[in-house]
């Protein structure tokens, strides 16, 4: 029997020992390898995704299936499908503009909408991740309105909230010719209604924070207000982020808990990635990098770039 000197050094022990958070998580975002025609982008893709299996991760999100510079056929989107269906984490994939928005048939005409339909035939048919261990996912088409944007996803760990929006690095694929802009404008009232359900959503349940994954890079944190962000909007009507920037800059200001942006922007090329912060908003852009983040509860901010020094 313990005597009582030894029992409170026991009990001591106990509340100075680390609790094990189960909250506490991490997660991988592997970039657009296919950035650069001609780079060896499924070669890159293969290898991140066999680095990212044998981490500790929740899941992974893919942005990106093919170059620019490779065929938009069937055949090519089932092999990348493959490759998805065979990793050890969660996958969650992302298209790329080069995966839909660029393609052209041999006429040179666009095929954006009926390859991003097939897309969504083959890659967003399911509930569920993809990879050999399945993560559940809530889509978009579960809303009756919203039935043909399936690639919009949300998931939630600990008390956060993360969720795909189709968001592609040529300027939204926004088309400047005349008449009507159809699929951009049509996408945008599904993009619309979505960021706004995921915001009520975590407003409603107090999460900590929203995580948003796309290919553009929205430029959130430089949204101007006031005269210069009508100037800015006047001068230049034809960006296709415009309207998503201001909605998320909205919804930021009037949650609580973070909110991170994570984009695959080619834009992106060069130096290290890293979360730059304006107030509760941060962005991270990986280009064709892939990187690991540490989600921390409590911590201020709760995601953290894992780095060689967190390798056990």
């Amino acid at each position: 029997m313990l005597s009582a000197l030894a029992a409170l050094a026991v009990h001591g022990a106990l509340l100075a020992a680390p609790k094990n958070d189960p909250t506490r998580h991490q997660f991988g975002v592997i970039g657009n390898s296919f950035i650069e025609a001609g780079s060896g982008g499924e070669a890159r893709l293969k290898q991140a995704i066999a680095d990212e299996s044998e981490a500790s991760l929740a899941f992974v999100v893919v942005t990106g299936i093919k170059g620019a510079d490779e065929a938009c056929s069937d055949k090519l989107y089932e092999t990348r499908r493959e490759l998805f269906d065979d990793a050890r984490r969660p996958m969650i994939v992302l298209p790329a503009a080069s995966d839909w928005s660029e393609c052209k048939n041999r006429s040179g005409r666009s095929v954006a909408i009926e390859r991003l339909n097939r897309l969504r035939e083959l890659f967003y048919n399911e509930p569920t991740s993809l990879g050999t261990r399945k993560l559940a996912l809530t889509r978009l088409s579960a809303s009756g309105k919203f039935r043909g944007y399936p690639e919009n996803a949300h998931w939630q760990v600990g008390d956060v909230l993360y969720a795909t929006v189709n968001l592609p690095a040529n300027n939204n694929h926004f088309r400047p010719e005349a008449g009507r802009n159809s699929e951009f404008e049509d996408r945008m009232v599904a993009n619309r209604f979505w960021l706004n359900r995921l915001f009520a959503m975590a407003r409603r349940d107090k999460l900590e924070a929203v995580v948003l994954f796309s290919e553009g890079d929205v430029k959130a944190l430089a949204q101007p207000t006031g005269l210069r962000g009508f100037l800015a909007r006047s001068a230049n009507r034809q960006d296709g982020f415009d309207e998503t920037r201001r909605q998320i800059a909205t919804l930021a200001a009037k949650f609580a808990g973070k909110v991170l942006l994570v984009d695959s922007d080619p834009a992106h090329k060069k130096g290290a990635p890293a979360i730059e912060w304006r107030a509760n908003l941060g962005h991270l852009s990986l280009g064709s990098r892939a990187v690991e983040v540490k989600v921390t509860p409590g911590a201020n901010p709760p995601f953290a770039l894992k780095d060689a020094a967190d390798e056990k």
